[in-house]
């Protein structure tokens, strides 16, 4: 296997932050759990977890939130969507948030009431956008701290690439702290991305979202949903693997460290994991980059 582990002042230098999703079965709760468990000693920038499509995982994810920020020392953040609802609901569900001490949130539109693919029509009396929420967030409390999506590949929705940039420097100028990007396996198109929000005026940080992936099809069928490119060679690496946990375990872990230590070399120091609420793949991955910590044995390890 390739060497990727980077040198020890590079990685000094680099920060992490987590995502997770909140668990819809008592055996999920119980994984997620122990992946928290596991991944708070590698001491994070931030976590996140998600919300689903229209506020539909709003109870498990407060549940969650609450609970991060009661029992762990971990920086956390709720994703937040204004699809479907009126500026005066989700005011409600931010105060709810607020009251558990949560001051962290990924803000987001949200896909359409109808499905991804429809079109989006701001609900009426509603936050119009994402941006337009970043603004209302601000405007309840400026010291939130706020997140937003950030496309290198074009959201779907998004009349061409100028449009979608315009749409980020929207959202910086109203309050966003940072930009996460959606998952991506070709670093140029970050690099490019990168270069024209830079060029517009966006002077947030933009993170890059780093993809673990557990399953190849799952990935395919995110990527269908998002705009993301998935490209042959990645389908190639997980040839052979599909009986074969461990193997393909390694392979994903392989390829998160590659890229991240691609960027590294390019001078990004930010990267945010898409965990699938899995340690080991966090745990692999930040191994293979030369990251050391006394780990749990597990049968897949490196």
């Amino acid at each position: 296997m390739t060497n990727l582990a980077l040198d020890p002042a590079t990685r000094g230098r680099l920060r992490f932050s987590f995502e997770f999703f909140p668990p819809k079965t008592p055996d999920a709760e119980d994984q997620l759990w122990t992946t928290i468990s596991e991944l708070a000693s590698w001491n994070p920038d931030f976590v996140s977890v998600t919300y689903g499509a229209g506020g539909t995982t709003q109870a498990p994810t407060l549940s969650t939130v609450t609970r991060l920020l009661e029992e762990t020392p971990l920086r956390t953040a709720s994703h937040l969507t204004c699809v479907g609802a009126t500026r005066e609901e989700v005011n409600a569900v931010v105060e709810n948030f607020r009251a558990s001490g949560c001051r962290r949130f990924v803000a987001l539109r949200g896909d359409p009431p109808t499905g991804v693919g429809s079109s989006y029509e701001p609900h009426p009396g509603g936050y119009r956008n994402a941006a337009d929420l970043v603004a209302g967030l601000k405007a309840i409390d400026p010291d939130f701290d706020i997140s937003v999506s950030a496309y290198p590949e074009k959201h779907p929705e998004s009349r061409d690439a100028d449009a979608d940039i315009d749409m980020l420097a929207l959202k910086a100028e109203n309050g966003a702290n940072r930009a996460l990007t959606q998952f991506f396996f070709d670093n140029d198109l970050f690099e490019r991305y990168l270069d024209r929000a830079r060029a517009r005026g966006v002077d947030i940080p933009v993170v890059p979202g780093i993809m673990l992936v557990q399953n190849v099809q799952q990935l395919k069928r995110f990527a269908g949903l998002c705009g993301a490119s998935v490209p042959a060679w990645l389908e190639a690496a997980f040839a052979g693997t599909e009986d074969n946990p461990c193997a393909r375990e390694l392979t994903a872990c392989e390829i998160a460290a590659a890229q991240i230590a691609d960027l590294a070399r390019r001078g990004v120091r930010e990267f945010h994991l898409y965990t699938m609420n899995r340690a080991s793949l966090v745990n692999g991955t930040l191994e293979k980059l030369g990251y050391r910590r006394i780990l749990p044995l597990h049968l897949c390890a490196a």
